[in-house]
């Protein structure tokens, strides 16, 4: 419909002005509420083409639609805004080529046209020292949500991530529970393995505080206590062991990651993410330090005397950037550079690389991409940050190493918890039995987070309220499941009362209600909306449309009845109109990787 709109328009500008435009420069947006239209164009750039006021223009476009056009009934202009109402044939017709009564998942609606083009979206990549957390819960959801939103928009994704199973954050953990673990395993413990090992990364934290008091005490400054600590240095010679494959410091690495693996995966599994194709920094680490001797003998990176290795970017606004430390270990950088040039080799057709990583990470990532482009790579520029900000909770800022994060499999539980009170407090499970009521209390709960997370726009930092989230009114996850399960209770009692819909007379339909058109319309604005989601790498564009939905059916409900309608083709029309509804909903909260009821 947009496009035969467009198309029209294109026409009018030819025959009233003489100029020819592409579709593509045409920009249509649905019409505000509080005005009477579908569609606006806005005409305040064409007046230099008609050299008339925008109002005049608009004027003479919607007379030339109405005469020209059979989908333009009216219009009405406001200042530059030439507001289209679309006549009720059209938005008959419209649904007519949406809707697939045979298998709605296949309605032309949801149709995905693949453009050839493979994308690899980079989302989580934890340390393997310490559990996730409710910022690996927005990382997860945002990085999983925009794979799922460009596979809709038709690019081939690859879900990878980097797993940061070296450095000396994982020897503290493993010294750690050298000193103070006693053999404890999560077997013996009933501890998740990345929960154990966490709990050691504080453990190491807190024994270097006492050490550094003690060294300060001694007259060695606060600097200098920070630096010679005995736990400390015994961990960076450790990381030195670990990277001459020692077998005793090797063989604990790999027993405690074993741990820290199993553990993420339940973590993963409840959050209903998942990977393509891992990367290890203990393999890909290798590979930049291997172009980081070849970016030396070419002169773009240089070492210092004491042997570290830098690069200077000051000519780029930049500044001097440590690759190397003097004994050799690598940094972050190192292998960020190896995962780079493993993924280009690995996917040769590769598009787009997007690393979903938080926004304290944005200067890390213009030194990156801006040194793989002094390497000579010119997929550098194909290297895409997805920035994204903070999560607060009302409690304030998380922090890691005091033992005081806030838990990702804590807080998804709490939400599961917080959906059963709730749901009881509203009477909403009659008729379910305990397992069926234990499921629901699971959708509800990481429906509300997962909702909640992804309604703001990445960029922005936010805070999350878990009681505001799993309300059953408003902008959350429950208002829109709640509305899912409503339709199809309504569906439910269409078959039982033996009403078919699969196959309507469309060319009866007339004397649509005006919340039957918005529906309509709305229903056709997905794909629209997905390809923004997509260009916008904002899952947020998403959450408001289905959130928009919700509303729109809600009204549509309210207002119009099904059963009671006494023309049977019109019924059936209207709860086709809710079953493709119903679909939307659900294949919108999928791409925000979020559920949806049956029944509540």
């Amino acid at each position: 419909m947009e496009l035969q709109i467009k198309e029209a328009i294109a026409r009018a500008l030819g025959s009233l002005y003489n100029h020819e435009i592409g579709i593509a420069e045409i920009s249509l947006q649905p019409t505000r509420k509080d005005f009477e239209g579908t569609y606006t164009f806005v005409t305040f750039p064409f007046g230099r083409i008609s050299k008339k006021s925008p109002e005049a223009t608009g004027e003479e476009i919607g007379s030339f639609l109405v005469d020209n056009t059979a989908e333009v009934a009216s219009f009405n202009t406001v200042k530059g805004f030439l507001n289209l109402v679309l006549s009720e044939n059209s938005q008959v017709e419209l649904f007519g080529r949406l809707y697939n009564g045979a298998d709605l998942s296949k309605s032309a609606a949801f149709a995905i046209e693949k453009n050839g083009k493979t994308v690899v979206v980079e989302y989580s990549s934890p340390n393997t020292n310490k559990p996730l957390h409710l910022g690996h819960l927005r990382n997860n959801f945002l990085g999983y949500s925009v794979s799922k939103i460009l596979e809709a928009s038709g690019h081939d994704v690859v879900k990878v991530q980097i797993i940061n199973d070296r450095g000396i954050h994982i020897c503290k953990s493993m010294l750690a529970w050298l000193r103070f673990g006693d053999g404890e395993s999560p077997e013996s413990s009933g501890l998740k393995g990345d929960h154990l090992v966490g709990k050691y990364y504080v453990a190491f934290d807190k024994a270097y505080k006492v050490e550094i008091a003690t060294l300060v005490e001694g007259g060695s400054s606060q600097e200098e206590a920070e630096k010679q600590a005995p736990i400390l240095l015994e961990a960076q010679e450790m990381l030195k062991k670990w990277e001459r494959k020692d077998p005793e410091v090797y063989a604990l690495w790999e027993k405690m990651n074993g741990w820290v693996y199993e553990g993420f995966n339940r973590t993963y599994e409840r959050m209903g993410v998942n990977f393509d194709k891992l990367y290890y920094e203990s393999e890909t680490y290798l590979i930049g330090k291997d172009k980081i001797a070849e970016g030396i003998e070419k002169g773009v990176f240089y070492k210092k005397e004491d042997g570290s290795v830098w690069v200077d970017l000051s000519d780029d606004g930049l500044d001097e950037k440590l690759l190397l430390r003097k004994d050799g270990t690598s940094v972050y950088m190192t292998q960020d550079i190896g995962t780079a040039l493993m993924r280009f080799e690995d996917f040769p057709t590769l598009s787009q690389l997007i690393y979903t990583v938080g926004n304290e990470q944005e200067y890390h990532f213009k030194v990156l991409f801006l040194i793989l482009k002094k390497l000579g790579y010119s997929w550098a520029e194909a290297c895409y940050h997805l920035s994204y900000g903070m999560v607060d909770l009302p409690t304030g800022k998380m922090k890691s190493r005091e033992g005081t994060v806030v838990d990702a499999d804590d807080l998804m539980q709490e939400m599961a918890n917080t959906a059963e009170s709730r749901t009881k407090e509203l009477g909403k499970i009659e008729g379910f039995s305990e397992e069926q009521a234990k499921e629901l209390y699971e959708v509800l709960g990481l429906g509300a987070l997962k909702y909640f997370l992804l309604k703001v726009d990445p960029r922005r930092r936010m805070l999350f309220d878990p009681a505001e989230s799993i309300e059953f009114q408003g902008n959350t996850g429950p208002f829109i499941q709640y509305t899912h399960a409503r339709i199809k209770s309504i569906l439910r009692k269409a078959n039982q009362l033996e009403i078919g819909f699969a196959e309507i007379a469309f060319d009866t339909i007339s004397d649509l209600h005006e919340t039957e058109k918005d529906l309509v319309f709305m229903i056709s604005q997905y794909k629209e909306r997905v390809a923004l989601a997509s260009a916008e790498y904002s899952p947020a564009i998403m959450a408001q449309y289905v959130y928009d939905l919700a509303k729109e059916y809600n009204r549509f409900y309210a207002e119009v009845s099904i059963f009671n309608e006494a023309d049977m083709e019109k019924r059936k029309f209207r709860i086709a109109l809710s079953a493709l509804a119903a679909e939307t909903i659900k294949v919108s909260m999928g791409l925000l990787g979020v559920e949806v009821p049956e029944k509540m």
